[in-house]
């Protein structure tokens, strides 16, 4: 699997703003990708030594339309610690 196919997007809330502050950023992952392959994508592609994942499945919301029901699907969300002496990611830089 590709390292782009693992991360597939940052997550940016204001929780998630508020935790890049302890070195801790918040991704949308592949379901199917591990703690390892996601400590080492985040590493190539960004630079940044990291010390731990920790990984959520997130369950799709029930959504209605009239009578029709539905659910959002579900997906994979990992928040990533880096080392206290590695560089911070620049893509949350500005988003403060």
């Amino acid at each position: 699997m590709n390292k782009f196919d693992i991360i597939k997007r940052p997550i940016i809330t204001e929780k998630s703003m508020d935790i890049t502050e302890e070195k801790k950023y918040t991704f949308e992952v592949d379901k199917n990708a591990t703690k390892p392959e996601i400590k080492k994508a985040i590493e190539e592609i960004f630079g940044v030594d990291v010390e731990s994942v920790n990984t959520m499945n997130m369950y799709g919301k029930l959504k209605r339309q009239g009578v029709s029901q539905g659910r959002r699907p579900a997906w994979k969300k990992a928040i990533v610690k880096l080392k206290e002496d590695s560089k911070d990611i620049e893509f949350f830089e500005g988003m403060e």
